[in-house]
């Protein structure tokens, strides 16, 4: 697990290790506040991280480890494999941030459990999102519900989730389309696929995932605020972390969602999306930082 976080970060501590070539005992706070700016953590929330460090000059990993970790209260992955079959994923986020790719490593996590999975192709605004879901479904071997471009996408998840209950499968994923979020006809569409979803089996999203660009960094924490205005999230995957030295944008979307980071991408192949696990994150970064007794 600790190659496939170094991997996700590894744009991150090669601008840790350009700062700090050599790891170090104790770390003069100036330093430290500097590294983790660099790292894309926001200058409020590095300033908090700071105070909260004890008054000595040079701190330890053990107290920076203790001061971070506070950040993912959150950080609890919420069950999967309750009383609902199918359980319901509904997958949320700007187009670009990688929702297509996301949802094929998702259905390929829940094949590898021998759980059963459909999905739902509800972004009907681009004939290419329904074509990447169908070429996706094909290669990890899923079933997938689908119409044509401009349908109605509440329609597709409403089918989708009444085919899922025929077949008894255990779970659905379902796509919506990702036109900028400021638009009031997207929040609208959003909020309508919701209400349908529920008509198709109660409670049903069980999970509504926000899927965020990690190559963003801290811009997209209003992007995720605005979404959450709208439907309320429940869970959040970071992708492409490989892709860019803000690895520690994490902290921002932790403190300012107050919500779990559940999964986080790592690379294009499908077995590239890792449960996020904030010990590891946070160990990988200050592993980068200071001298490592422990092997």
């Amino acid at each position: 697990m600790f190659s496939f976080i170094t991997k996700g970060l590894s744009k991150t501590l090669g601008a840790i290790k350009e700062i700090l070539p050599e790891k170090v005992e104790k770390i003069d706070k100036t330093l430290l506040e500097e590294i983790l700016l660099e790292s894309d953590i926001p200058y409020e929330l590095v300033e908090e991280i700071i105070y909260y460090l004890p008054p000595s000059s040079n701190v330890e990993k053990a107290d920076v480890k203790r001061v971070l970790k506070a950040y993912f209260l959150y950080d609890t992955i919420p069950p999967t494999d309750t009383i609902h079959q199918p359980f319901v994923d509904l997958i949320i986020g700007v187009n670009g941030a990688g929702k297509t790719t996301t949802i094929a490593k998702l259905a390929h996590n829940y094949k590898k459990e021998n759980k059963s999975v459909l999905l739902g192709a509800a972004d009907t605004f681009r004939a290419a999102a329904i074509e990447q879901l169908k070429s996706w479904a094909e290669k990890i071997d899923v079933g997938i519900i689908y119409t044509q471009q401009g349908h109605d996408p509440s329609a597709v998840a409403y089918d989708t989730i009444n085919s899922a209950i025929a077949k008894k499968i255990d779970h659905v994923i379902i796509d919506t389309a990702g036109r900028l979020h400021n638009q009031v006809n997207l929040a609208n569409e959003l909020k309508k696929i919701v209400r349908i979803c529920d008509k198709a089996l109660s409670g049903a999203p069980h999970r509504k995932i926000l899927i965020l660009d990690g190559t963003q960094g801290n811009s997209a924490i209003n992007q995720a605020l605005a979404f959450n205005d709208i439907i309320g999230i429940d869970a959040i995957i970071i992708t492409k972390l490989d892709g860019t030295a803000k690895g520690g944008s994490l902290f921002g979307i932790a403190k300012a969602l107050k919500l779990p980071i559940i999964y986080i991408g790592v690379g294009e192949g499908r077995d590239d999306l890792i449960p996020f696990n904030a010990d590891e994150y946070i160990d990988t970064i200050l592993n980068a930082i200071f001298v490592n007794h422990n092997g």
